[in-house]
This record gives C-alpha cells, sequence and structure tokens, in this order.
C-alpha cells in the first residue's frame, strides 16, 4: 500500500457493484458502458495516485430500504465489485457504505485527512444524481470548512445514473451536474 502521506491525486470509483450494474433491483446494465473508461483511469491514477474502491454494501435492516428496494446487501454477490474492475482491489483502498454517502463511511474521512499532499480528487461510478452527488457535494463541504484547496473532478463520461419509470437518466444527469457545477466541483467531459 502506498504511503497516503505523499498521495497527490485520488481517484474514487463508487458503487461499480453487481447490484447497480449487472442484476438485483436496482441493476440498469446501461451503467456497463462508462466501465472501459474506468478501466483507462484506473490504471492510469494507479500510477499516478492511489485508487480508492466504494460499495454499496447493507444490512438487511437497513434503514435506506424504506426509500429504496433491497439492494447490494452484505454477502451477496450484488454487493461485490463488478468482474471487470476486480484486478484494481488489491492495490486500492476499499470503503463499504450503508447509506447513499461515502463521507460517511468507516475510515474514509481519516484516510482523506492522512493525504496531507492531495492535490485533486477524481470521482466516477454511479449513480450520478445518488451517490456521486452525495460524495463529491459534501467532500467539496469538507474541504470548504478545512479550508483545503483540494480540486474535485468529475468526468462526465465515467459516470451514469439509472433508468427507471419516474427516474429519466439523462434528466437526472443533469440536474446532478448542475448541483455539483453549483457546488464548486469541476465537472469536465471526460479525463
Amino acid at each position: 500500500m502506498k504511503n497516503l502521506e505523499n498521495i497527490t491525486k485520488l481517484l474514487i470509483n463508487v458503487d461499480m457493484v453487481n447490484g447497480f450494474v449487472k442484476s438485483g433491483a436496482m441493476a440498469d446494465n446501461y451503467i456497463e458502458h462508462i466501465i472501459p473508461e474506468h478501466i483507462i483511469l484506473m490504471k492510469k491514477i494507479n500510477v499516478e495516485g492511489i485508487i480508492a474502491i466504494v460499495k454499496d454494501t447493507h444490512k438487511e435492516e437497513c434503514r435506506e430500504f424504506k426509500r429504496y428496494p433491497n439492494h447490494c446487501i452484505e454477502g451477496t454477490k450484488e454487493a461485490d465489485l463488478v468482474n471487470e474492475l476486480k484486478d484494481f482491489e488489491e492495490d486500492a483502498l476499499i470503503y463499504e457504505k450503508n447509506s447513499t454517502s461515502t463521507i460517511y463511511a468507516k475510515s474514509f474521512l481519516e484516510d482523506i485527512n492522512k493525504m496531507k499532499n492531495l492535490k485533486e480528487v477524481i470521482i466516477i461510478g454511479c449513480c450520478t444524481d445518488i451517490c456521486i452527488i452525495n460524495l463529491a457535494i459534501p467532500l467539496q463541504n469538507y474541504f470548504d470548512e478545512k479550508n483545503l484547496d483540494i480540486k474535485i473532478t468529475v468526468p462526465k463520461n465515467a459516470v451514469e445514473t439509472y433508468d427507471a419509470p419516474n427516474h429519466n437518466r439523462e434528466e437526472y444527469n443533469e440536474i446532478a451536474f448542475k448541483l455539483m457545477k453549483q457546488a464548486g466541483i469541476n465537472l469536465i467531459e471526460n479525463y
């Protein structure tokens, strides 16, 4: 594992688990189209910085299930990273979360605080309007609170959300992009 104090660039891959990408109540196979871009970025950043992998991992009695169908239950295949990205797990920081925000995942902020030379955080994954925005904006707020000059970048070609009745993919992606831009997140077409 790399020395966190020396890290200048952090790539956070959020929720590219089977339960959102392959199968299950919250899965949308369309999200698979961003996997090739993830592989490119993860290879690049693994050389320049460090990768963090975030996995939605819920207990069966998770409070979130009052708003969303049961998904990504701990110990099930749904909570596993998609096969295409598994090779990156060995060298990555791994965080399991029980909410829509990585900020509250065990040791996430502790590790961020150890990165004394951090200059940029790149966030990729799914779902743009739920877990991506609920990491990007609170992390921006955290950096503001601590007066840290760390840029947060979200490449649009490496994030995606699902399509469902009453949840139009394009509309919800655009809403999330607008809110993140307003919060000071660096949105780019590709990295």
